[in-house]
């Protein structure tokens, strides 16, 4: 058999990007991830060298500076990052995920300005649903855009919270309600491009306090965002004035390629923990022979390469959909929820099988089992996949009454 987690049927251009990314992870993330992520320290230099490369804008349509790949193609590179380091994929997720939301339900107007800024990196995106006292449950997000007395511009007011970029962003995509009269709460909530100067402190009704303290996804800043009498023009909306009362379905769209990413990024981490594994059970000797000798070491090296691949091949499936136009809720869904449950359960394995070795902090495993956690609750928990799964499900095999 050949190496786990392969892709059949991949274009000469995906398998030339995919190899110069490879390269990328092993040379400068990798030899330098585990350091940078026990100081908490923003990959800059590595952010540069992926803007160099083109990964800002590797999906956004070449008519707008980007490189025109597909979903597919962007979900494989955000595997073989994460393979390197969870969060500098996530420097990519959010950014890539508003990019898709501007090309996909934006006006040409905010397509033609923002997004040749962001195929370069030098506008970055962030994403914002979840507030301090709701995540999945959307509906009950309280952030309001109110009409302006004297104008045809709006006025926010509200928290908003776990934003991954949220300081570096110059523009986010945020989602409040407008309409409480709406026939459906669902129409009662609109997406806003929220422009801002990037960093931390208050800038024209925009707080961004501070970063947020975390078990893992280091490196990169997770925020809140306060929204004090922010203004802004109806040219804000996304899609405009007719993307009013739109924004419930917008965000989940944008979901549904997040939800994607996040599998991605599940493999890459289950991927590195399973090769640390392997490596490790060769060269460790215990009864005089290798451990990887030992039969419960090598069950266990089985199992996870056969979820490995189960959560690689699941992840292929939801990204091909999606690229083919077809709805792919149920199966990004599931791509993210048996990835992640995956990814923590091969992690685990992988410190048992370093057995002391994995608590400690000079060895890399430590680092993934710190970030597989953040796996099951990205994007929705596990059990909110579940959900959509067993709905979709249930209208699917409906009983005759």
């Amino acid at each position: 058999m050949g190496r786990i987690a392969q892709t059949d049927d991949l274009t000469d251009v995906q398998r030339d990007i995919l190899a110069a990314v490879r390269t990328f992870v092993d040379k400068e993330i990798l030899p330098f991830a585990t350091e940078l992520e026990h100081a908490d320290e923003y990959p800059q230099s590595i952010v540069e060298s992926m803007k160099e490369m083109g990964l800002f804008g590797i999906t956004i349509p070449e008519q707008y500076g980007g490189l025109g790949e597909s979903l597919l193609t962007y979900a494989l590179v955000v595997e073989e990052i994460s393979r390197g380091w969870m969060s500098v994929a996530g420097v990519v997720n959010t950014h890539f995920i508003v990019a898709y939301l501007i090309g996909r339900h934006g006006t040409e107007e905010q397509r033609r300005r923002l997004l040749p800024a962001m195929a370069t990196g030098e506008l970055r995106g962030a994403f914002s649903m979840s507030e301090p006292g709701c995540g999945s449950d959307v509906a009950a997000i309280t952030s309001r855009a109110d009409r302006e007395v004297d104008g045809d511009g709006y006025v926010l007011n509200g928290q908003k919270m776990w934003l991954t970029n949220g300081a570096r962003a110059g523009i986010v995509a945020t989602l409040v309600k407008t309409d409480e009269g709406a026939e459906s709460v669902y129409r009662n909530m609109t997406t806003f491009l929220l422009e801002k100067e990037p960093g931390f402190g208050t800038h024209g009704g925009i707080t961004i306090p501070g970063s947020i303290d975390k078990l893992g996804y280091k490196g990169i800043e997770t925020t809140e965002m306060v929204l004090a009498d922010h203004r802004v023009p109806a040219a804000a909306i996304l899609g405009g004035e007719e993307g009013r009362g739109q924004g419930f379905y917008q965000m989940m769209d944008g979901v549904e390629v997040g939800r994607v990413n996040v599998a991605a990024r599940a493999c890459g981490i289950m991927i590195r923990a399973f090769e640390l594994a392997v490596a490790y059970a060769q060269s460790r000797r215990t009864f005089g022979r290798p451990i990887a000798e030992h039969q419960a070491i090598a069950f266990k090296l089985a199992e996870m390469a056969t979820k490995v691949e189960a959560g690689h091949l699941l992840m292929v499936s939801a990204a091909r959909k999606k690229d083919s136009g077809q709805r792919n809720d149920v199966s990004a869904g599931m791509a993210k929820y048996l990835a992640s449950e995956y990814c923590h359960e091969v992690t685990t394995e992988a410190f048992r099988i370093h057995g002391g070795y994995g608590y400690s902090k000079e060895y890399e495993i430590e680092r993934l089992y710190r970030e597989a956690p953040f796996m099951l609750i990205g994007e929705g928990t596990s059990e909110i996949q579940k959900r959509i799964i067993s709905r979709a499900l249930l209208r699917e095999y409906e009983a005759p009454h």
